[in-house]
């Protein structure tokens, strides 16, 4: 059995095809057909060992020309060890679909091409629908939909606005520069730059993930969604006192049910999309043996068993007495409030209970840093439950880890941005629990 390659011409410069010889004696096998290879024929009857051959072969062409004439080979010895004696309209279609194998797969690439913002516009209709999930299997939260569509929205009128669609292959760096500038231009924060930034680079992923060709300067480290750390609010005990005493009910029936959702999500520690949908299906019941003095007894308490929506985790929360109250004034099946009506009506809740401290924070905007004073109450959001809840349990002595197990936080360093007790009361702690300060 043997298969070699060689040139069927006269000529001694130029090109040629490279054509395959193949014979085997037993299987009564002996063609010459066209590989459909074109070689540099005075390179190609050099010696194959010398320095101008390998010099060859390490070029574009000389390596696709070894890369498929070696394929050719090894599939032509592997159909005649099987005792497979090959035709010449067997061995045609072999070399055809081994040569021409990557020229078919770009043109139906070409074929059933799809733009950067037509898989965009899948994308989010995808995970609008929940035909696209998350990597762990759940649906997108309602928040990051609205993020993504949002984030897509300032991409498709950058393009509108320089009248050019921008492609899988054109987001490069010089488009990053480009398309940051353009965000700042229109006065967009830094942390709403890198929203943009973060949601673009997750769909590119994505398409990647798919086959798409996308440009690989996207993961370039300098390719990346800045962001800083705002000025974000939390409400002392003083503060929550303040609003769980104020008289409203001159107020409309919603402002009721608004703070009582937002004081749940104080005592849980949770995203407004999970505290903000409890029902009696997310309590448990618990009763634990226990032996004191000898004697035993049982320990009764309730949890609040969540699968938190934005990452799948599932935590448990100790009903304390303030949440169980709330709960069982709704007989454990928590009225749902829009996020926009539950953060306007709590803006309120806490201008008429006094929470007009004001508070100075920081943004930057259009490459400029900017400072400005705003009341306390204008700062609130149903967020501020969260971080209000995370900050409370840091003050009363709770371990990290032990709050990361309640809110969801898969590291200390993410649960620490959410920790916002001033000096003062941080002070107070320290000085509570160790008397080194006594």
């Amino acid at each position: 059995m043997a298969v070699s390659f060689r040139l069927r011409t006269q000529k001694t410069a130029g090109k040629a095809p490279l054509y395959v010889k193949v014979q085997d004696v037993n299987l009564k096998v002996n063609l010459m057909l066209s590989t459909h290879l074109e070689v540099d024929i005075e390179t190609w009857n050099k010696p194959h060992r010398g320095r101008a051959f390998k010099a060859y072969i390490n070029s574009s062409e000389g390596r696709r020309v070894c890369e498929l004439s070696e394929e050719i080979k090894h599939s032509i010895e592997s159909l005649l060890s099987q005792g497979i004696s090959i035709t010449s309209a067997m061995t045609e279609k072999l070399i055809d679909d081994i040569v021409y194998r990557e020229e078919r797969i770009i043109a139906a690439r070409k074929q059933h091409y799809v733009t950067l913002n037509q898989y965009i516009d899948r994308f989010i209709t995808g995970i609008s629908s929940g035909t696209r999930q998350t990597e762990k299997g759940t649906n997108y939260a309602a928040s990051t939909v609205k993020s993504v569509r949002a984030a897509m929205t300032q991409f498709g009128n950058f393009q509108i606005e320089k009248g050019r669609n921008v492609d899988f292959q054109d987001v490069d760096m010089n488009f990053y520069h480009e398309y940051t500038a353009y965000l700042k231009e229109k006065n967009y924060s830094i942390n709403s730059i890198g929203k943009c930034i973060k949601e673009l680079k997750t769909i590119l992923r994505a398409a990647e993930s798919e086959g798409y060709e996308v440009n690989p300067k996207y993961k370039d480290k300098k390719f990346k969604g800045t962001r800083i750390e705002v000025d974000s609010i939390y409400l002392s005990r003083g503060d929550l006192d303040k609003i769980m005493n104020l008289d409203i009910s001159k107020c409309p029936p919603g402002y009721a049910l608004a703070r009582d959702i937002f004081m749940v999500g104080v005592w849980t520690a949770q995203r407004v999309s999970d505290y903000n949908n409890l029902s009696r299906e997310n309590i448990k019941q618990h009763r634990i043996p226990k032996i004191i003095d000898d004697k035993l007894t049982y320990k009764e308490f309730q949890t609040v068993e969540i699968r938190q929506k934005k990452t799948g985790a599932k935590v448990s929360i100790p009903v304390s007495t303030e949440l169980k109250n709330i709960l069982e004034r709704y007989d454990y099946q928590l009225p749902h409030l829009e996020d926009q009506v539950l953060n306007r009506y709590m803006k309120d809740i806490c201008k008429l209970a006094g929470l007009d401290e004001l508070i100075e924070i920081q943004t930057t905007k259009g490459g400029k840093t900017v400072k400005e004073s705003k009341q306390k109450w204008e700062l609130v959001h149903s967020h501020t439950a969260r971080r209000t809840g995370a900050t409370l349990m840091y003050l009363a002595g709770m371990d990290y880890y032990d709050i990361m197990r309640i809110t969801g936080h898969t590291s200390p360093t993410m649960l620490k941005k959410y920790i916002k007790a001033d000096s003062i009361e941080v002070a107070d702690k320290i000085t509570d629990k160790y008397s080194y300060f006594d």
